[in-house]
């Protein structure tokens, strides 16, 4: 089955290639603590009107009709009967960062943005990856879960696939966090041909 990577909001998603079926957002290198993909939306093409740059799509839960503004290459590409898929894709790792301190030290963000090529169907696929530090607030070896304090002030669990990690982690001890999010639209099954 072909299939298209698309993102950013369903519509800026209206458009990815079958070149990105490979791409994945980057994986922390540290021990990856947490993992999460999630089907958004699942649509068929039913409708293009390619004047007001309209598309409708149709799922379960009945039809939807979205603008593709500029920003979406390749919209010529788009054809009834195509499928669009919206995923969410997540990875979290943390390393133990050997410094006692109240104070969070920084955080950075990565965007990265890349769009199909000229002619593929349409689409793209849109990745953060936020590097902090965070202060652990609580440990549950029980469940497997760290609870952290971003640089935000933000609250957040992770739940732990290996429990080795969990060994040295204890409350007030600072741990660095990768977290890499991805959204992406995917195409697959375009229109059978007559």
């Amino acid at each position: 089955m072909e299939k298209t990577i698309i993102a950013t909001a369903l519509i800026a998603t209206l458009g990815l290639s079958a070149n990105f079926a490979s791409a994945q957002p980057a994986k922390p290198v540290a021990g990856v603590m947490a993992e999460e993909t999630a089907l958004i939306y699942d649509g068929v093409v039913t409708k293009i009107d390619a004047a007001t740059r309209t598309v409708t799509l149709k799922n379960k839960d009945g039809e939807t009709s979205v603008v593709a503004g500029p920003e979406v290459k390749n919209f010529a590409q788009i054809k009834v009967g195509d499928r669009f898929d919206v995923v969410y894709e997540m990875a979290v790792a943390i390393e133990l960062v050997k410094v006692k301190s109240a104070g969070i030290r920084s955080e950075e963000v990565t965007t990265k943005t890349v769009t199909a090529p000229k002619g593929d169907k349409p689409g793209m696929v849109t990745t953060n990856i936020v590097t902090a530090v965070a202060n652990v607030i609580a440990v549950d070896k029980a469940k497997k879960v760290v609870s952290l304090k971003g640089p935000q002030g933000n609250i957040f669990n992770v739940k732990v696939k290996n429990p080795e990690l969990l060994k040295d982690i204890a409350v007030n001890d600072q741990v660095k966090v990768v977290y890499a999010e991805a959204i992406a639209a995917v195409v697959s099954a375009p229109a059978a041909k007559k």
